[in-house]
């Protein structure tokens, strides 16, 4: 007899920020509600599913979002108050299931197949989940119920707000074909476009183009999306609560007065966490720096990138740039350090045109990680690093923030 599917939720909370403002707020409720900063670059946190309405979006400058729907409110948001109740959700959560990976603070996949036993078939699960969250916080969740992680994010998606949907794994392929192909991760405009030029609109046109032809067009993300529009997906729900960010950091005995020697362990370091995103299967969307002056006074630059990556050339490009912006007022620095966050499981689509120079990028991080899984990191090196010199008494992966710590 094959084994059952698993079962996999996709909690969702639906439009957290804004929900919970116009929980608390009863002037809020019923109108059009931003959560995010109001001055000139502002940003969108959260939009009310009445500012959605209008075309408005979290991540999308509040002046924009303004102009599509003049009538908003908009609020400045209590972050404090958004974490506790993200922590009492989770509660809820873990009376079901131990295997919860978190997302991002409204959102979480479980894995409920050891479970059912005790609570039920896992729409059951997902319908006692919905009505706990409503009774304790007073805010409603969207859940999507399916065989795997992608097709239960899908199906939290299909019925929002405060929906349930159920993609049995026998009836996938019926459910999920008539589906633009921008429904699957990873297919943003660049691979929409490219799709469309191979004949593409809907899933089940995917399932018709061979994988080879995949391959050629769309260089690794083609065997990625030949497996989505057949509903496989292999990955577990992560139960270690991975971290929402990877740093290494360096402090040295004695400042540094040397740009040139800053930028070396600058490449150094984005290697090293390029390498545990890799070794993890991970990918990130925004790099960051750190430098501590000789007085301790600390800054920090960040930079979010057009696309997830875990390519070293890209995250050594982006610190190297953010240091370099930094420099033109160099002060000698006590540490520096390269992180990044914003971190997710699926890999971008490479653009129709770049697939070559991304194909070579990943060839070149697939050896060096070879090399050092043999020999050990030191072994080898980017050129951009051989300016580092080894300085006695700096302190390196003891002060990384490691994937198997919780978030904060």
């Amino acid at each position: 007899m094959p084994p059952s599917p698993r079962a996999i939720l996709h909690v969702d909370m639906d439009a957290f920020f804004a929900s919970v403002e116009q929980r608390d707020r009863p002037e809020l409720r019923g109108k059009p509600v931003l959560v995010g900063g109001s001055g000139p670059r502002g940003v969108v946190a959260a939009a009310s599913y009445e500012a959605r309405a209008f075309g408005c979006h979290s991540a999308q400058p509040t002046a924009v979002a303004l102009r599509l729907c003049p009538s908003a409110i908009v609020v400045s948001g209590r972050h404090s108050d958004y974490k506790a109740i993200s922590r009492h959700v989770f509660d809820i959560l873990e009376r079901f299931s131990p295997a919860i990976q978190p997302v991002s603070i409204d959102e979480a996949y479980l894995d409920v197949t050891g479970s059912t036993q005790l609570f039920g078939p896992p729409v059951e699960i997902a319908k006692q989940i919905r009505r706990l969250v409503k009774e304790e916080t007073g805010l409603t969740c969207s859940v999507g119920v399916a065989p795997n992680k992608f097709l239960a994010k899908l199906a939290s998606d299909m019925d929002k707000p405060d929906g349930l949907t159920h993609i049995p794994h026998d009836r996938v392929q019926g459910i999920i074909d008539p589906l633009h192909v921008s429904k699957l991760a990873g297919v943003g405009p660049s691979a929409e476009r490219a799709l469309a030029r191979l004949g593409v609109r809907t899933i089940r046109d995917l399932r018709s183009i061979p994988l080879e032809t995949l391959r050629a067009r769309m260089g690794e993300q083609g065997q990625h999306l030949h497996n989505l529009a057949r509903g496989i997906d292999d990955r577990p729900v992560r139960i270690d609560r991975v971290a929402k960010s990877i740093s290494h950091e360096h402090t040295f005995p004695a400042d540094l007065d040397n740009p040139d020697e800053v930028r070396a362990i600058i490449a150094r370091q984005a290697q090293d966490v390029a390498m545990r995103l890799r070794k993890h299967h991970r990918f990130a969307r925004t790099v960051t720096i750190k430098v501590r002056y000789g007085n301790f006074e600390t800054i920090t630059r960040s930079h979010t990138l057009d696309s997830q990556t875990d390519e070293t050339r890209a995250i050594h490009n982006a610190a190297r740039e953010l240091f370099d912006t930094w420099a033109r007022s160099f002060q000698p620095v006590r540490l520096i350090g390269v992180g990044v966050s914003q971190l997710t499981d699926a890999p971008a689509a490479p653009g129709l045109f770049d697939t070559t120079d991304h194909d070579k990028a990943r060839a070149v991080d697939r050896v060096s990680d070879a090399i050092a899984d043999k020999f050990g990191k030191d072994a080898i090196a980017r050129a951009a690093s051989l300016r580092a010199k080894p300085r006695h008494g700096a302190h390196g992966p003891g002060s990384d923030t490691p994937l198997d710590q919780p978030p904060e």
